[in-house]
């Protein structure tokens, strides 16, 4: 026994736990002082490896896929072509659509630069067969006669290309894939078998949606342990075959939010497979998966280490990652088991395979350090470090080495040779990967050698196929390096701790890192400090500091108050639970908090920007510090889930930072004026995010602000408003109005003073606002309103069904479906929506519904009873129809205790059935056919809304023209289509949902305020509009995701001057934001005497009667440059308007009233991985 080692469980479990590695550069430095090489050893491995490398470079065959990942890299077109339509192909069904991705990632590439370049036949044939499929696929797009006969052709061959592109395909698959079937593989191991190898079989299959696909895994996994068995003819279990398990494939929830259910319900199944490769003296290997779900891993491992029945066998294996900085505190956490319940077990050291996803997870939740190094050298120097430790772990674990890399073998076998006592341990290479290298070195050191070999069908390969493409063919990769000629044998083979060195060494100037970390994410703006909510000790805090909150009553308590003035607030999910109370304000009080808030507004206003602006930091700050109070009050009040309440949180802040630092920018560029006294009007279903927004976005632009929350929110108001005065805003700068919509809102937004109003909610409320603002304001008072939407997802056979099941579920049920993005109406090709019909029931059984103060809960409540006997009455009604398709039951005792409604999928023939939005966890089922996708878009926008639409497709020609043709203000590609990131993701919609600006947009802050006018203004506006994103521009975003931002103009103009050059400016700057004027054909003619050339921007519109204008025939806005008798009737005109809000522009600077703004998010990850990212990584 090493006695250096001896640690509890339970004191290495807490090291794991509370292990610091926030500081990348001092844990790289530490692991290179725990190799403890000095330079000569170093130069010793150096020189075995390019040994190494110059053996395996004279083999005159290279393998297939070595010439292949050669000739077809991640940093060519072709080669991240060839892998997209690797991924997608063989589950696309039918074959039009299949042809559709063909030719989506064939034609346009320049396969003709990789003829003959290959030393492969194999390799030179199929790029043959790629030029003439590109040639067939330009060809049919011709006009000539030719190309119409070809195109004949071409439709006549499809089902033989197909087949052909099939086959190739599957050749492909095979380089990966050992056997379809476990009978195939076993079979086809004696080969290599004879030569003294040993195999470790991996069943695929990604991580299971259902129950049921958990079942299928865990049935292939026995009848696979079964047939192994048959070989495993060895005493020492080391040189018998092996197999490998995922936990993710053998439960649906396996995530540590469901810990509970997760040991009750997977540890028994994993303990049957254990003692079944028991029985037949087999290893069984537990695969490393994502880092958050490590801690999960360890307490599975545990138990079954503590299985008295499992005594004598030697067989558990543990995957660890050395890319984990935590990878040395799990070594000595499983050595501390094995001593505490005396067990021999195998430890696979690997460098780790999901590095881009937890790159993207990390900056996407706003986590401070990431639980991956960020280069490939910290990796592999902490790969030799935790081999070292390891090594020193030998008399209890089996040490087995998993690389294909020529210096890691190296460097492992020097450090073998450096142990005093005899070493047992082996190397393990991936099927079709390191032959060469681990043939050589074998024979050279007589070292046993495991290959991990996957068994699965074709359809199975996709994920893993991917993933290995791009490890492998990324640049960094050793198997690209070696198979690169043009690379030296000294480089490929050089040393990685000199590697790390140079790049610490660099810290007065940093080496370029791709990876940014998530508080450096956004150049714009300061990020919001984020919580993972896997990690124990993280959640642990959170609780600990939750209970001083959570029965606690608010500081708000309305004491004195008559009855009739106190306002309650109810717990959703517990109705007994009365939180607490709130004064209201009365409508009769609204023009004295109206004179306070304009006595205060002139002295707000002059304060400067930067003192502004550090106010609204300073605001970000005391909401981060009061992080704890702000969640449980969101949970408690608004039924939000951890992760929802988390996420809001952090919406909130980044408002802040964002409006703060778009402020700054923007008094540098601008001479801007403050409107006055804001009324901002924000909704329940995010009581602080939308709340907080509004408000800071008024106040930084000088206006003061009286607030109207949510009437079943005001405590998460109430401290929010706490928090902002605290921060410095003057208390009568912003105002606090409670009550119901009805009366204090009204109030409110007829008050003649009224400069403007921000408002989420309803399009019936927004058109009532309207009213009000055009019968008792000023016609130019400013109305920002975003409001709801149908929103629809479109699903076609080339996705994925497990990422679109995923993203359907967050879609149309986090948050209780209570969104304003969140999915009405899915629509799934006809060819694949039986198989994800299924799935989907699947993935809707495992959901948790409850209280959302449980860790567990995926669905908690809706907001109030109101919502509740809504959302029922109509469930009830599809129900009578025959058309739920499915629901998940609301437990009882919640059902019993708070406002609770079942996640139902209803049948529908399309978005034209639906009718209203219904708010709540309610998602529509259509079907289409795959030439029907243009008129889905049409039906869509027929129904005149266009706030969020999903997309799923791996074509990315489709995708690029549904969103060039989508009138919808968020689209989002292979994701869901919930939670967008301030300035990243600029959100609000146009039409029926809502009025623009975007909120957390570039145009948002220039509506609060006025431009000063002056003779350069037009001038001025014109310029800016030049400037503004037509073709898109790419905003900030995480790794694996591209961010799109684009303006267009809102179509036709009605231009009415009142004097001819105000038309004349009103036609230059609709032609400026690609608009057409429509102008009353009197006034046109006399315009275009002095400028003719403006007609081909115009037409002409008879004379009209100001009541004429809301029976005018179509437009999208009224330009009237004055703010007289007439401009209030124009007002009045458009506000009585049935339909989408018309704006009507008032001056020459409202350049955000001619403009709609959209924005693409694309999840360019969703084939796999992230290439752009791996290909960089060094």
């Amino acid at each position: 026994m090493n006695t250096q080692n001896q640690h509890t469980p339970e004191q290495t479990y807490h090291a794991l736990l509370h292990a610091d590695y926030q500081h990348e550069p001092t844990i790289v430095r530490e692991r290179i002082g725990q190799i403890d090489w000095n330079g000569m050893a170093r130069e010793q491995v150096s020189e075995h490896a390019q040994e190494l490398v110059q053996s395996v470079r004279q083999i005159k065959t290279p393998s297939w896929m070595q010439a292949m990942l050669n000739e077809y890299q991640l940093s060519n077109p072709e080669g991240l072509a060839l892998m997209s339509l690797a991924e997608a192909v063989l589950r696309v069904p039918d074959v039009a659509t299949r042809m559709a991705l063909l030719e989506d990632k064939v034609a346009d590439k320049d396969w003709a630069a990789h003829k003959s370049q290959s030393d492969s036949t194999v390799v030179n044939a199929a790029t043959r067969g790629l030029i003439l499929l590109e040639q067939v696929l330009d060809e049919q797009r011709s006009a000539s006669v030719i190309g119409t006969l070809k195109n004949l052709i071409r439709r006549v061959g499809e089902p033989v290309i197909d087949k052909i592109l099939a086959q190739i395909l599957k050749q492909l698959g095979g380089q990966f894939v050992l056997g379809q079937t476990i009978e195939n593989a076993l079979d086809n191991a004696n080969i290599l078998q004879e030569k003294g190898y040993t195999y470790s079989y991996d069943m695929l299959g990604e991580g299971a949606k259902t129950q049921d696909d958990a079942r299928r895994y865990w049935e292939s996994y026995r009848d696979a342990i079964i047939a192994i068995g048959q070989h495993c003819k060895r005493e020492n279990i080391a040189e018998n075959p092996g197999i490998s398990i995922k936990l993710s494939a053998l439960h649906p929830r396996y995530e540590v939010a469901q810990t509970e259910t997760v040991m009750s319900e997977l540890l028994p199944e994993v303990l049957k497979l254990a003692h079944l490769a028991a029985d037949f003296n087999m290893g069984l290997n537990i695969d490393a998966e994502e880092a958050e779900r490590l801690e999960l891993s360890m307490l599975i491992i545990e138990q079954i280490m503590r299985d008295e029945t499992l005594r004598e066998w030697k067989g558990l294996g543990i995957v660890v990652q050395a890319y984990n900085p935590r990878a040395p505190y799990v070594l000595k956490h499983l050595y501390a088991l094995t001593q505490t319940h005396d067990r021999n077990i195998m430890v696979r050291l690997v460098k780790g395979a999901y590095w881009d996803a937890e790159i993207k997870r990390a900056q996407v939740l706003g986590l401070n350090t990431f639980p991956v190094f960020t280069r490939k050298s910290f990796t592999d120097v902490s790969y030799l470090a935790c081999a070292r430790l390891l090594l020193s772990m030998n008399d209890r674990i089996y040490a087995q080495f998993a690389t294909h890399n020529a210096h890691t073998v190296s460097a492992i076998l020097h450090l073998i040779n450096d142990q005093e006592h005899f070493i047992n341990y082996e190397f393990q290479r991936l099927h079709g990967m390191g032959e060469a290298l681990h043939e050589i070195a074998k024979n050279q050191n007589l070292y046993r050698c495991r290959i991990y070999a996957p068994v699965g069908h074709h359809h199975d390969l996709l994920s893993y196929l991917v993933r290995r493409l791009l490890e492998n063919g990324a640049n960094g990769s050793f198997v690209h390096q070696i198979a690169n000629l043009d690379i030296p044998a000294a480089d490929v083979a050089s040393d990685p701790i000199a590697r790390a060195e140079r790049i610490l060494a660099a810290s007065d100037e940093p080496v370029e890192n791709p990876v940014r970390p998530a508080a450096e994410l956004f150049r714009q703006r300061q990020n919001s400090r984020g919580f993972d909510l896997s990690q124990r000790v993280v959640l642990d805090q959170l609780m600990a500091e939750r209970a001083q909150y959570w029965h606690s009553r608010p500081a708000i308590q309305a004491e004195g108050a008559e009855d009739e003035q106190r306002m309650a607030s109810h717990n959703p999910a517990n109705t007994a639970d009365i939180i607490g109370h709130v004064v209201r304000t009365e409508p009769a009080q609204v023009p004295a908090l109206m004179a306070r808030a304009q006595a205060a507004q002139g002295a707000w206003a002059q304060r400067p920007v930067q003192e502004r602006t550090e106010i609204l930091e300073r605001i970000g700050h005391l909401f981060e510090a009061n992080t704890t109070e702000l969640l449980a009050l969101l949970t408690r009040e608004a039924g939000k889930s951890w992760a929802d309440a988390v996420a809001e949180l952090r919406e909130a802040v980044d408002f802040c930072y964002y409006y703060a630092a778009q402020a700054r920018q923007l008094y540098t560029q601008n001479p801007l004026e403050s409107r006055g006294v804001m009324v901002c009007i924000s909704p329940w279903n995010f009581p602080l995010a939308i709340f907080a927004g509004q408000i800071v976005a008024s106040l930084v632009m000088g206006n003061a602000v009286i607030a109207k929350p949510a009437e079943l929110t005001p405590l998460v108001a109430e401290r929010a408003v706490q928090l902002m005065h605290e921060a410095g805003v003057p208390q009568d700068a912003l105002i606090l109005a409670q009550g119901h919509g009805a009366d204090i809102g009204a109030a409110l937004t007829s008050h003649p003073d009224v400069a403007g109003v921000c408002f989420t909610g309803s399009m019936p409320t927004a058109q009532r606002i309207h009213r009000a603002l055009a019968d008792h304001t000023a016609p130019s008072s400013l109305l920002i309103a975003e409001t709801g939407g149908l929103n629809a997802m479109i699903v076609d056979s080339t996705a994925l069904p497990e990422q679109a099941v995923r993203d359907i579920i967050t879609s149309g049920f986090q948050s209780a479906g209570q969104r304003c993005s969140a999915l009405r109406m899915l629509y799934v090709q006809k060819d694949i929506a039986d198989k994800l019909l299924t799935m989907l029931k699947g993935a809707m059984d495992c959901l948790v519904i409850g209280d959302p103060a449980d860790l567990t809960t995926d669905v908690g409540p809706v907001i109030d009873e109101v919502a509740q006997k809504k959302l029922q009455s109509y469930i009830d009604q599809r129900q009578a129809n025959g058309q739920v398709l499915h629901q998940k039951a609301v437990p009882t005792e919640h059902a019993a205790r708070g406002h609770f409604i079942a996640p139902t999928l209803v049948q529908v023939n399309g978005i034209a059935d639906l009718g209203e939005e219904m708010f709540g966890p309610i998602v529509h089922f259509a079907t289409f056919d795959a030439h029907d996708l243009e008129q889905i878009l049409d039906d869509v926008h027929a129904q005149g809304y266009g706030l969020t639409l999903g997309l799923h497709t791996r074509i990315e020609r489709r995708a690029q023209e549904l969103t060039d043709r989508a009138h919808v203000g968020n689209i989002y590609v292979n994701r869901n289509q919930i939670g967008a990131v301030v300035g990243c993701q600029p959100f609000g919609g146009c039409g029926l949902s809502g009025t623009g600006p975007k909120a957390g947009g570039p145009l948002y802050l220039t509506a609060l305020a006025h431009l000063h006018e002056d003779d350069n203004a037009t001038y001025t506006d014109i310029l800016t509009a030049r400037q503004l994103p037509w073709g898109g521009v790419s905003l900030d975003s995480p790794t694996g995701e591209r961010n799109i931002y684009r303006v267009r103009g809102r179509g036709e103009v009605l231009c009415l001057g009142p004097t001819l050059k105000d038309v004349e400016q009103q036609i230059v700057l609709a032609s400026a934001t690609h608009n057409r004027a429509i102008v009353p054909h009197l006034m046109l003619e006399e315009a275009l005497k002095d400028a003719p050339e403006l007609a081909r921007y115009t037409r002409a519109a008879h004379e009209l009667s100001d009541a004429s204008i809301a029976a005018f025939y179509d437009f999208d806005a009224v330009a009237y440059f004055a703010d007289d008798a007439r401009a209030r009737e124009i007002r009045e005109g458009l506000s009585k308007m049935e339909g989408a809000i018309i704006p009507l522009i008032s001056s020459n600077t409202r350049l955000h009233d001619w403009v709609h703004e959209f924005h693409v998010c694309t999840d360019t990850t969703a084939a796999g991985g992230n290439a752009e990212l791996l290909a960089s990584h060094s």
